[in-house]
């Protein structure tokens, strides 16, 4: 944590959950982070906390499907620290129906904040990256490991952000730029309460036990840990890393695999 101390950190998806646990961690690593999210009360409470213990802290209301949103971010960052270290693209949706029953409008909004929104907001932040040889992170998930039944929309978007990611990568070689994809498995977090049912309306109800997930703070200071290491790829927990084990050597036993475990879920989508 302490490599992120005077380092300028934008979050996407500040207002809750990982964003907010990130948001919180680094502040108190003395990081000066801008916040960004689609609640601008949110936003502006967390601030507030967080200058209130002695943090920096600024932040934008965005909605990061909306490009010129996302660029005004970037310049928020700009006209409050002077400079970019590090992007990390946390905002994101996921869903719940198996592609038989399932709208094709939850699929463009997955894609729309997931992918695009992770495209809109790395767009007007590379230069700043390039300049200061900072870290582009992207907050994929296992989903975007390996296919995840009853996800499809989900393991779309997050497949999308890597292949962006690694090709931003590949093109920044010799600028110094560090991309990161990190893969947290299943967190205790809000985002599966918002997910996207067939229809587009929210799950409202979590069909998994929260207390068997990783928190959203432990994620914090891994993606952190992973930003000090100028990691690849982080995969956080046995979950994610024999996921991505198993499926070099036998990717049909993981399909076999991942179908039974999220075929118990309480109401599952599949049997």
């Amino acid at each position: 944590m302490k490599t992120l101390k005077d380092k300028v950190v934008i979050i996407t998806g500040a207002s809750s959950g990982i964003g907010e646990a990130m948001a919180k961690c680094y502040a108190e690593a003395g990081a000066k982070v801008v916040l960004g999210a689609r609640s601008e009360e949110k936003l502006k409470a967390l601030t507030e906390a967080i200058c209130a213990k002695g943090g920096q802290a600024a932040y934008c209301a965005v909605d990061v499907v909306n490009e010129q949103e996302c660029k005004a971010l970037i310049e928020k960052a700009v006209e409050a620290f002077g400079r970019i270290d590090i992007l990390i693209c946390n905002a994101g949706i996921s869903m719940r129906a198996i592609f038989d029953d399932v709208d094709l409008g939850v699929l463009h909004r997955l894609m729309d904040v997931n992918f695009w929104g992770t495209v809109n907001c790395s767009k007007y932040a590379l230069p700043y990256l390039q300049a200061s040889r900072g870290s582009l992170v992207g907050i994929s998930s296992v989903a975007g490991v390996h296919g995840l039944p009853g996800r499809t929309g989900y393991s779309a978007s997050k497949y999308a952000m890597t292949g962006f990611l690694e090709t931003v990568r590949i093109e920044n070689l010799k600028k110094g730029l560090h991309v990161m994809v990190a893969c947290p498995g299943f967190t205790a977090s809000n985002v599966r309460f918002s997910a996207l049912v067939a229809d587009g309306s929210q799950q409202g109800t979590t069909p998994r036990e929260e207390s068997k997930m990783m928190t959203p703070e432990q994620v914090a200071l891994i993606v952190a840990k992973g930003i000090r290491k100028r990691k690849r790829l982080c995969l956080m927990e046995i979950e994610g890393r024999a996921t991505h084990f198993v499926k070099k050597f036998a990717p049909a036993l993981l399909d076999r695999i991942f179908y039974w475990v999220m075929a118990k879920e309480p109401d599952s989508p599949f049997k």
